[in-house]
């Protein structure tokens, strides 16, 4: 506790204060409790960045008196983390000793499992089998901190250099394969390390004249293992030397146990460059360079370099974690002779890479392991340091992966941040990334168990809901119109309700609300992401008591000649929403398209009032042609048997708008209690006019951040005029020279690929959002959400490629380049849906690069190849906007 004190003394905030003697209450299973156990000075950053995300969320605990185990509720054979005690951080740096009674339940635990700190023991056993996400364990660390071990898994899991290493090991060890293939390492297993004189010099002998040891000039005997970490018990010797390199060889086999190692590797030297005449005659010494990166698992579960940093020693010893002040990568590289800025750039890329694939190496690992060697079932690996050696192989420089561990780095990447804030730096990325890594772990165990009543299946294109619902542990009560929907085997409690007629929606939520109640049901929350279904489900929200917007806002939202209308009628605000509103009329008879094409200018752009798809949307040059296509659709398009899914289940009212001319962009929105959580925003490639029909789309947008930045103002002034103050919502916007102007409202997560895509191009999950919010909870989301590549795709008709996906295999081979990873397709119908001006897009396939030019290039490749493009159906066109 005086070690915070100090700390935070050093940092310049203020004491904890302490109101242990006034017990906190009202902790609720919706509170979320991400607990650090042990040392405050290696996670402090982390905790201040958290307490200002979430306050009161992050809280530490110093002593094992201050937390207790009890056995799971939920779980079977593990214990909850129960707190009686800690201190709690809030924003501005401020701290608090609280009491808690009862005792605060636990969602998240991390904390200082590495060997050899005074707190491991007691942190390591509270840690161990619990029933809530915990951030690695005893065993874990000890498995991070055993370079053969890693060594291993870099090499044969992650295709990473490795020194080249000859390792002995007692014959019963169980933790590496019995016939293990990695890329320089030898494994010589021993039954008794006692009288091996002979086998010790034969492989020394072998290894110091194989080809892998030819490049290097010097060997280093070690012994290796958790044990040992820290020690700087090593000797090295010239590679000639190989009958004292055997001789420490054996000396070391002595005291082997079985969870140790004996390792012979090269000592690897750091490249070597041409640097610039030196300023002084004295003559330069020879350095090593060692590279020290954090990782971190991030959102989905994905690898994320969090930070690099380095440090400089002299060549013939160790540059040791703490022995020298940490430094950029870049200025380094610069000191080393890397003087082109491209060079730097593509190291720093290849460093990435490598870290990334050693952390996902390394979990997967993990995942094979039984619940009792990783220390628990929900025991992970979610922050790992792995250390890196700029070398010269093949006149070319090579990064090799010399060793992970659990912390080290994390002192040093904190440390090089402290110092760059005495400089008046900015504050770095790296404790917001790994309190959003926590917070966003603690969230997923919160809504774990969580009875959620979902109005309205929906189709192929939704089937993804029933995935995620089993990932998170949800328990979906379905309320569906189809008895025979397939999702009825899918769900905790199906609910058959033929709910189509949606003009009477007051009177299916009193039915609706009688079933829930009839079966005993007590949802935590209500939702759709069924367009057909919103005003229902705020309806039964309603009755039920349970959070959502309000339905007079769902139904201003829902109605597009309504939303329009509304909004210009909102007139306070700079500017007010009544600027991003389009004039628009309704159309219910040929009298009202006579009326309206005396206030509407044409061009304009008539469709289904209640229209979903893009479904029966046309661009009219006139009063005829509107006439024409209003009779058409009347005629076609009449109740929701006709064509399910577009919103017939409202009427066949149609409205007729301005055309507004520009682009046309997509955002999506996470709202919590009117406050913008999280937005992006996706562009869409131009339409087949006169429909309107979705052609292709890329994320991220090609827009500059301020035009970006015009949309998301845009799309939220709209929804909260609207009343939509909770939810996710997509909103549909186009942007031309004078700024955005709104084509609809979405009351619902945006449908087809956009919530795949932005879960892969930046990580968090809509669905997810969607749920926390309509349990009362605000997401955590990246405060600077950074894309990790571009996704660019094409939408597939069935009039244009039902034979080229079908007959002639082009689904096929789509799904065979899905199972490498090399295409993206995300089914939208299990066939045609409607034909000719009704037509809606059967399939989306979309490609991704590190550009978005060389995603288009690959999704323009792949649609020629398969006779996807066309002159009747021309890629390269629709791809013209994302540049």
């Amino acid at each position: 506790y005086e070690l915070l004190q100090s700390t935070l003394r050093q940092e310049g905030l203020p004491r904890t204060l302490d109101r242990s003697a006034e017990p906190r209450t009202g902790f609720g299973p919706l509170d979320m409790t991400v607990c650090i156990l042990g040392s405050p000075t290696a996670f402090l950053p982390v905790l201040l960045e958290g307490g200002t995300r979430c306050p009161g969320a992050m809280v530490l605990c110093l002593s094992p008196t201050w937390a207790s185990r009890v056995p799971s509720e939920t779980s079977p054979g593990t214990w909850s983390l129960l707190l009686s005690r800690g201190v709690s951080f809030g924003a501005g740096g401020h701290s608090t000793l609280d009491t808690f009674a009862p005792p605060r339940r636990a969602n998240y635990v991390t904390g200082t499992f590495a060997t050899g700190g005074p707190e491991a023991g007691w942190v390591g056993e509270l840690a161990r089998d619990l029933d809530c996400p915990t951030g690695g364990s005893v065993p874990l660390a000890h498995r991070l901190e055993d370079p053969l071990v890693t060594r291993w898994v870099l090499a044969a899991r992650a295709s990473l250099p490795v020194p080249p290493t000859l390792a002995f090991v007692l014959a019963p060890r169980g933790d590496i394969p019995t016939e293990p293939v990695a890329p320089g390492v030898r494994l010589v297993r021993l039954e008794d390390p006692q009288g091996q004189e002979k086998l010790v010099q034969e492989e020394v002998g072998a290894f110091l004249g194989g080809a892998a040891m030819e490049p290097y000039s010097q060997v280093v005997v070690r012994p290796a293992g958790w044990r040992w970490r820290g020690t700087g018990t090593r000797s090295t010797h010239r590679k000639e030397e190989g009958t004292a390199v055997a001789q420490a060889v054996g000396a070391r086999l002595g005291g082997l146990r079985e969870e140790d190692s004996v390792l012979l590797e090269a000592l690897v030297p750091t490249a070597c460059l041409p640097l610039p005449p030196p300023r002084s005659p004295a003559p330069r010494l020879p350095m090593s360079l060692r590279i020290c990166t954090l990782i971190c698992r991030s959102w989905g579960d994905r690898p994320q370099l969090c930070q690099v940093v380095c440090g400089v020693g002299r060549a013939e010893a160790p540059v040791r974690h703490g022995a020298a002040l940490p430094q950029g990568l870049d200025s380094s590289l610069q000191q080393w002779g890397v003087v082109a800025p491209g060079q730097r750039q593509a190291l720093a890329k290849r460093l990435q890479v490598a870290a990334e694939a050693a952390m996902a190496a390394l979990l997967a690992t993990e995942a094979e392991l039984s619940p009792q060697q990783r220390g628990g079932t929900r025991a992970r690996t979610d922050l790992l340091g792995v250390d890196f050696l700029l070398a010269c192989v093949d006149d070319a420089l090579e990064l090799v992966a010399l060793a992970t561990n659990s912390q080290r780095c994390l002192e040093t990447c904190l440390l090089a941040e402290n110092m760059g804030r005495a400089m008046g730096e900015p504050p770095g990325d790296l404790p917001r990334l790994l309190a959003e890594a926590m917070l966003h772990r603690a969230q997923c165990h919160l809504v774990e168990g969580k009875d959620i009543l979902l109005i309205g299946a929906g189709g192929v294109s939704k089937s993804f809901v029933w995935d995620a619902a089993r990932d998170y542990g949800l328990r979906i009560h379905l309320v569906e119109s189809d008895p025979e929907h397939f999702a009825a085997g899918l769900v905790q409690t199906f609910l058959p309700y033929d709910s189509r007629e949606h003009r009477r929606d007051e009177e299916h939520a009193e039915r609706v609300t009688e079933l829930v109640r009839a079966r005993g049901l007590r949802p935590h929350a209500c939702l759709s992401y069924w367009d057909d279904c919103v005003v229902l489900t705020a309806l039964v929200c309603q009755r039920l008591g349970l959070r959502g917007c309000p339905p007079s806002a769902i139904r201003v939202a829902k109605q597009k000649s309504r939303t329009h209308q509304h909004l210009q009628r909102c007139c306070h605000g700079r500017p007010p929403p009544a600027a991003f509103a389009v004039p628009c009329r309704r159309l219910q008879s040929h009298g009202d398209v006579e009326r309206a094409a005396g206030t509407v200018p044409f061009p304009a752009v008539a469709k289904l009032e209640f229209g979903a798809g893009g479904v029966g949307v046309r661009l009219v040059e006139n009063a005829g042609q509107c006439h024409q296509h209003a009779a058409r659709l009347w005629r076609d398009l009449r109740d929701d048997a006709d064509h399910p899914g577009i919103g017939l289940g409202w009427g066949n009212a149609m409205l007729l708008m301005e055309y507004v001319p520009g682009t046309e962009h997509d955002v999506d929105l996470v709202v919590f209690e009117g406050r913008l959580l999280g937005a992006w925003v996706s562009d869409n490639g131009p339409t087949r006019l006169p429909a309107f029909l979705e052609t292709a789309a890329c994320l991220p947008s090609c827009l500059p951040a301020d035009r970006q930045a015009q949309l998301v103002r845009a799309a939220l002034q709209c929804c909260l005029a609207c009343g939509l103050r909770d939810g996710v919502f997509n909103v549909e916007l186009k942007l031309g020279p004078a700024g955005p102007r709104l084509l609809e409202i979405n009351p619902r997560m945006g449908g087809f690929y956009l919530r795949d895509w932005i879960r892969e191009v930046y990580g968090p999950d809509l669905l997810l959002a969607a749920v926390l919010v309509a349990l009362g909870t605000p997401p955590v989301l990246p405060a600077r959400p950074a894309p990790r590549g571009h996704l660019v795709g094409v939408m597939c008709l069935g009039s244009e490629h039902g034979w080229t996906l079908g007959g002639g295999g082009g689904l096929a081979a789509l799904q065979a380049l899905q199972s490498r990873g090399l295409v993206r397709l995300n089914q939208l119908f299990e066939e045609t849906a409607g034909d000719g001006e009704y037509e809606e897009p059967c399939l989306s396939v979309a490609c991704g690069g590190e550009t978005r030019a060389e995603a288009c290039l690959r999704l323009l490749g792949l649609c020629q190849a398969l006779g996807i493009d066309s002159p009747r159906y021309p890629v390269e066109h629709f791809l013209s906007h994302f540049k």
